[in-house]
């Protein structure tokens, strides 16, 4: 996870607000929707900078990679890419279609989020759209509604099982190594994190 925050010369010296904007994606390295969705979003927060900027906004910009079933149900990740300001997803409504680069990546068909705006549907989150967002969110009378989330979509689960499996396959863990310590107590490793022989992945 990368962290930065927006501020710059002429900038008030009292924040007199705080706001945290997050990026969540499945992939920064081929996915064309994550890497187009990133770049959107850096352009649409240059944009609303010097309104943030002469309000006294202070902008925390959170980058995260979602990289297992766990780690996206404790994040409450319902689909890639997500922009969220506040904690609040700025898609009013969660439409999907198949991705062809998160799908390459799993080895199985994978959907990844479109966005709706004005009518249209974007496989790139529009800069509009994200201004729209930021400035409505932050300035608004109402905050951005909340999704309700009940868990990791079956989609999402069936991505991460496919990345597993692949890495496994591979030799490599199917887990980071923080996953793999804190997943259970020591003693409990054999049934938690299952078979760990040459081969195998040693972590469900």
């Amino acid at each position: 996870m990368s962290t930065c925050t927006l501020q710059a010369p002429g900038a008030p010296t009292k924040v007199v607000r705080r706001a945290v904007v997050e990026f969540l994606y499945l992939d920064l390295t081929t996915c064309s929707r994550c890497l187009g969705t990133d770049a959107r979003l850096e352009a649409a927060l240059a944009l609303v900078k010097p309104v943030l900027e002469a309000t006294g906004v202070s902008v925390d910009l959170r980058k995260i990679l979602v990289e297992s079933e766990q780690q996206a149900r404790a994040l409450r990740f319902a689909s890639s890419p997500t922009i969220r300001v506040d904690g609040r997803d700025i898609a009013l409504e969660l439409v999907e279609s198949t991705c062809g680069s998160c799908g390459e990546l799993a080895g199985q068909e994978t959907a990844c989020r479109e966005w709706v705006y004005r009518g249209e549907r974007y496989t790139e989150a529009p800069v509009g759209m994200i201004v729209e967002a930021l400035l409505g969110a932050l300035f608004g009378p109402q905050a951005l509604p909340e999704r309700p989330y009940a868990d990791v979509p079956e989609n999402l689960k069936q991505f991460f099982a496919a990345r597993q499996r692949s890495a496994s396959s591979d030799g490599l863990p199917c887990c980071s190594p923080a996953e793999q310590d804190s997943c259970c107590a020591p003693s409990e490793k054999a049934a938690c994190c299952g078979d760990s022989e040459p081969g195998r992945c040693g972590c469900r």
